[in-house]
């Protein structure tokens, strides 16, 4: 075979694809063994990983590996109900810990019940690089919603550890608990949690102290888990878009520009309470009158604002709550969600000066109370956003810079860490449902922008 080396090497211009010099390495090389080996001795000792890695990830192994982490908490209705800190929950970390060890890492459990799998680096000295999501669900949820994130990055280091890539840093594969019931673990890592939290009840029927101590973790212990800034070296979350703006627009990848911050109220409308057949319609102080006014102020006030931000009054009760009575009082909610903290506010105070008009025309009174339900906006670090973009383009994938609406583990990762997020197509931008689905094309593209992200970090300087 190595009559050909120095047409090969002729041919190594680095300026041209991997797909170009593939095509013309076949020339040389049949078998795709020896193309393989050559490109090791020749494209991977390279500085410049994304450029010049000849492997790919495994399409059929992450199908197969998200149908069978789908099993446990399947419910009868196709749905997902592995919620954190369930049976279900725990077999399915039973499982993935086997395999994790079966490939050869480190595996254990944090104070938080965070399960951690890592690979050695070249360097001990170096950072590690973090990766990974959740695998908890909503009740009745979907089967791709966090589950993407961690398929794909145990499907990662499985291609790596099968290449014999070995980098300098080390990687260190996270699975965040109860991410959906409180975005627990991540929380714990960036020392957001106090023992009120630990005190919350969670959909399983567990507080989050009980959770974690079936998880394997250690309520006493769990302040500890907090990590500095120092102690990783950048962090990648990999995930379902959860809308329907990559799939309806056909773009394969989105880079994440930031998750949004949140802010909930209730609102309570205070009117008079009166029979609802001798009261005239002009002598009413209908509290309901009111808030279906609250809600089409609402929006109309988020709408007519430019950008991406959002409003929603998802919640409404009334009192008495009776057919012919006239409700003396309304509590319904406020959400308000953007990528930056000051358009919630200027939102806000626009809404609260309408309902103090609409009270004065209803007669009615309206009383804002903040919710702690407050997550503030998290921007991901432009570098990596940039690392992602360039590998989207070298694989040939389009690609979107958008904001998240939801939230995730990386939202608090971003607070000590130089932070990065990957964005896959939800068909029809359905997610929180049975009907969630992602195709397995969709999510390799995703764990191969992941995989070249990561060795791109590898040789990547933040300071």
């Amino acid at each position: 075979m190595f009559k050909h080396i120095e047409s090969i090497i002729y041919y190594l211009d680095f300026s041209i694809s991997t797909f170009q010099l593939t095509m013309r390495l076949k020339k040389y090389f049949k078998n795709t063994f020896i193309l393989h080996f050559t490109f090791s001795l020749f494209v991977l000792p390279t500085s410049s990983w994304s450029q010049q890695t000849s492997f790919k990830i495994d399409e059929e192994r992450i199908e197969l590996q998200l149908k069978r982490l789908s099993l446990f908490g399947m419910n009868d209705k196709g749905g997902n109900d592995r919620v954190a800190f369930s049976d279900y929950d725990l077999e399915a970390r039973a499982y993935l810990t086997a395999y994790l060890t079966e490939l050869g890492l480190d595996v254990t459990v944090d104070a938080a019940g965070n399960l951690l799998a890592r690979k050695a680096g070249k360097n001990p000295d170096l950072k590690p690089i973090a990766f990974g999501s959740h695998i908890d669900a909503v009740p009745n949820g979907g089967h791709y919603d966090g589950d993407v994130g961690v398929i794909g990055a145990i499907e990662v280091l499985e291609t790596l550890i099968e290449n014999k890539i070995e980098t300098a840093h080390p990687l260190e594969l996270i699975i965040f608990s109860n991410e959906e019931g409180a975005i627990f673990g991540s929380r714990a890592i960036a020392g957001k949690i106090d023992l009120e939290t630990l005190e919350g009840k969670t959909a399983s029927g567990y507080t989050n102290g009980e959770g974690i101590l079936r998880l394997g973790g250690n309520p006493e212990k769990v302040m500890e888990v907090k990590r500095s800034q120092d102690e990783l070296h950048a962090f990648l979350e990999l995930h379902i878009e959860q809308g329907n703006i990559l799939h309806k627009n056909k773009i394969d990848i989105g880079v994440v520009e930031g998750i949004v911050g949140l802010k909930w109220w209730d609102v309570e409308i205070t009117g008079k309470t009166n029979h609802a057949g001798t009261t005239p319609m002009n002598d009413r102080q209908d509290a309901m009158l009111a808030a279906a006014q609250f809600v089409l102020a609402v929006n109309e006030i988020v709408t007519e604002m430019e950008g991406a931000q959002v409003g929603t009054v998802g919640r409404i009760n009334a009192f008495p709550g009776a057919p012919n009575v006239i409700p003396g009082k309304v509590v319904a909610s406020l959400e308000l969600r953007d990528l930056d903290a000051k358009k919630i506010t200027l939102l806000f105070n626009q809404i609260s000066k309408k309902a103090i008009a609409i009270g004065e025309e209803t007669n009615t009174e309206f009383t804002f109370i903040p919710l702690d339900a407050t997550a503030a906006p998290a921007l991901t670090d432009t570098r990596i956003q940039e690392i992602i973009r360039q590998n989207a383009a070298q694989l040939g994938y389009t690609h979107k810079t958008m904001p998240s609406g939801a939230g995730h583990d990386a939202q608090d990762m971003a607070v000590i860490t130089p932070t990065g997020m990957i964005f896959v197509p939800s068909v029809n931008g359905i997610s929180h449902a049975p009907d969630e689905y992602s195709s397995p094309e969709a999510i390799a593209k995703g764990v191969n922008v992941l995989l070249l992200s990561i060795l791109s970090l590898d040789t990547t300087d933040f300071k």
